[in-house]
C-alpha cells in the first residue's frame, strides 16, 4: 500500500518526512548542503573537541568557521574546491594518513557516502578520537548501519527540537529547508556503550 498526502502526492509525503531524496530541485552534484551555524553553536554548548579539529567535508567552510571562533584550529580539506581558504584537496574516503589521526573529526558529509564517512573516520583514528556527523535522522535505519551501529555504537545522539535548515550549494538566501530532520552523531573510537539522546532545543 502507498502512503500519500491528502492531496495523494506520494512524493510530497516522504518529503516531509525526510525519508528520501525526492526533491523538485536536482540534488547538487556532490551533495553539498551546507550547515547552519546554530548547528555547530549547539554542538559546542555539549561536546568538546581536541585543540586542532580535523573537517573532511569543509565546502564553505560553515562548520569550521564556527569551530575556529571557539577557539579551535581547523585542518579543512575536500574532494572538491569551493573557495575556502586552507582546503586541501583529498578524497576523504581514499585517504590513508602516514599514521593514525589524533585529532577530533566534526563535519556533515555528503549523505550519500555518509556511512563510509562514518566508517573511513574511525577506521583512520586513533582510540579516543571523537568523531562528529551532522546526519538525517534517518541514518539509524537500515541493515548496513545496524553492523556499523553494532560494532561501533555511538556515544551520544543529538535531535534538534525544531529542525535546522542545511542549505544546498551554501546558499542560505534563496534556499529554504526544513523538510529533513537532522541530528549529531557522536562517537568515540573504541568506545562500546549504549548510545545516549539528548535534545538540543533550537526552539527558542
Amino acid at each position: 500500500m502507498k502512503c500519500a498526502d491528502s492531496g495523494g502526492n506520494v512524493k510530497t509525503t516522504w518529503v516531509a518526512l525526510g525519508a528520501t531524496n525526492h526533491s523538485e530541485r536536482e540534488r547538487e552534484s556532490n551533495d553539498y548542503y551546507a550547515t547552519p551555524p546554530i548547528a555547530v553553536n549547539e554542538l559546542l554548548k555539549v561536546e568538546t573537541f581536541t585543540e586542532t579539529v580535523y573537517e573532511p567535508a569543509v565546502g564553505g567552510g560553515h562548520i569550521a568557521d564556527v569551530l575556529k571562533a571557539n577557539g579551535y584550529d581547523v585542518v579543512c580539506s575536500d574532494i572538491v574546491d569551493r573557495g575556502y581558504e586552507g582546503t586541501i584537496i583529498r578524497d576523504f574516503l581514499n585517504y590513508t594518513p602516514e599514521q593514525k589521526n589524533r585529532y577530533s573529526i566534526v563535519t556533515n558529509p555528503p549523505y550519500k557516502y555518509a556511512t563510509k564517512f562514518v566508517q573511513q573516520a574511525l577506521n583512520i583514528s586513533e582510540d579516543g578520537v571523537k568523531i562528529a556527523m551532522l546526519l538525517k535522522v534517518q541514518f539509524l535505519e537500515s541493515q548496513e548501519r545496524w553492523r556499523l551501529f553494532k560494532n561501533n555504537p555511538p556515544v551520544r545522539i543529538y535531535p534538534f527540537s525544531k529542525r535546522i535548515d542545511c542549505s544546498k550549494n551554501g546558499d542560505f538566501i534563496n534556499n529554504t529547508g526544513g523538510a529533513i530532520a537532522y541530528c549529531w552523531f557522536v562517537w568515540v573510537k573504541g568506545s562500546n556503550t549504549d548510545p545516549i539522546v539528548r535534545w538540543i532545543n533550537t526552539g527558542e
